[in-house]
This record gives structure tokens, C-alpha cells and sequence, in this order.
């Protein structure tokens, strides 16, 4: 008799524990969705900075621990970079060329990021900036019947100067190389080239700026 009730009393608390462990469960998910930005401002803030304080001990933990001949390449990298930018020579038109593209990636990919990150309140990149360039090329690719309009792949729009292909005249590419056909003269499988490294490039940056989310929601 002492025995069964003695199982009773087991079964009777490992159900009480399974029910109090679902109820704080079900009290931690609820307080999980309510933690957002407009709800509980301060509290966001207060989990996203501890979590990024924690995220970069924890990187720079790794980089000390394993990472000593990436931090050796890196210095040895800007060193060569500084040592190149500072000494004139016949090299500096490649360095100015190489400049133009870093610069044009960058320009890309962090109006990608910009586009994603901030706590949801991330800017309209898209509509911004990479929306009216691939409109643009492709209104004058169809006025001018050809698509060799850049002098290189970074004529793109930038932050402080537009493409230079966006006010110049028609003649002054030559004549057009696609007919006029059905009313339209330059086909897409043609435009779509000249535009994709620009959408690449803007999409990558949009992964890169979820990153930090996650990572943060994961920590």
C-alpha cells in the first residue's frame, strides 16, 4: 500500500513538472514575440547590445586563439596595399583601376546591407538606387539601339556622381547595332548582362545584412 502510493506521488510531480515546465516554455515564447523594437524599445536594445558585446569577445577570442596567420596575411596585405598607394610608378593606373572597382563593390554591397539591417528599419536600396539604375540603362539602351554604353563595369551610379553614359547623346555611341522590330530594339538577354553584377552584388550585400540577426537571435 506504502509502495503504490508511493508511485503515485511520483507520477502525480513528474506531471506537475512536464506541466510547469510547458507553462514556462509557452510564458518564454510569448515574452520572445512581444520583444521587438516598437513594443519594448529599451529591452531590444538592452539583448542586441549585450548579444553584439558577446558575438565580438567571442570573435576576437577565435582570431587570437586560431587565427594568427590570418591576422599575419592581413597586415602583410595593407602593408603591400599602403607600400602601392604611397610609391609612384607605372603600376599606379592599374592601382587606380583596381580603386575603381573595390569602390564600386563596396558601393553595392553595403547599399545591400543597408537595405536589410537596422533592427527592421533598414533603407529602400532597391527602390533608392539599383531600381532607377536598371531602368535608366535600359530606357537609353533602347533609345540608342546598343548596350556598350559604360566605359567599364563600374559606370554605375555612385554616391556622389552618376554614369557617364546617362547624359551623353546618342551619336556619340555610333549607330545602333539592334533594328527596330515590333517596337522594341535592344532585347533583354542583352541588357541583362550589363545590369546582373550591380543586382549581384546589391543581393549579396541584402544576405550579408541578415547575418547579424541571426546571429544575435541566435546567441
Amino acid at each position: 500500500m506504502v509502495m503504490g502510493s508511493g508511485k503515485r506521488v511520483t507520477v502525480s510531480s513528474s506531471q506537475n513538472m512536464d506541466m510547469s515546465i510547458a507553462a514556462i516554455r509557452e510564458r518564454h515564447q510569448q515574452e520572445l514575440e512581444n520583444l521587438t523594437l516598437t513594443a519594448q524599445p529599451f529591452k531590444t536594445l538592452k539583448f542586441f547590445v549585450l548579444a553584439m558585446v558577446q558575438y565580438c569577445k567571442r570573435s576576437v577570442f577565435y582570431l587570437l586563439a586560431k587565427g594568427g596567420w590570418l591576422m599575419l596575411l592581413s597586415a602583410v596585405v595593407a602593408l603591400v596595399a599602403v607600400v602601392l598607394v604611397t610609391i609612384d610608378g607605372p603600376h599606379e593606373k592599374h592601382v587606380e583601376e583596381l580603386s575603381h572597382y573595390l569602390q564600386f563593390g563596396l558601393w553595392w554591397v553595403a547599399l545591400g546591407v543597408a537595405s536589410s539591417i537596422g533592427l527592421g528599419s533598414g533603407l529602400h536600396t532597391f527602390v533608392l538606387y539599383l531600381g532607377p539604375h536598371i531602368a535608366l540603362f535600359t530606357i537609353k539602351a533602347m533609345q540608342c539601339g546598343r548596350v556598350d554604353l559604360k566605359s567599364a563595369p563600374y559606370d554605375t551610379i555612385q554616391l556622389k556622381r552618376g554614369p557617364s553614359w546617362l547624359d551623353r547623346d546618342c551619336h556619340e555611341f555610333g549607330d545602333p547595332v539592334f533594328p527596330l522590330s515590333h517596337g522594341l530594339r535592344v532585347p533583354l538577354s542583352s541588357i541583362l548582362p550589363q545590369v546582373q553584377v550591380e543586382a549581384i552584388l546589391w543581393g549579396v550585400g541584402t544576405a550579408l545584412g541578415e547575418l547579424p540577426p541571426y546571429f544575435i537571435s541566435r546567441a
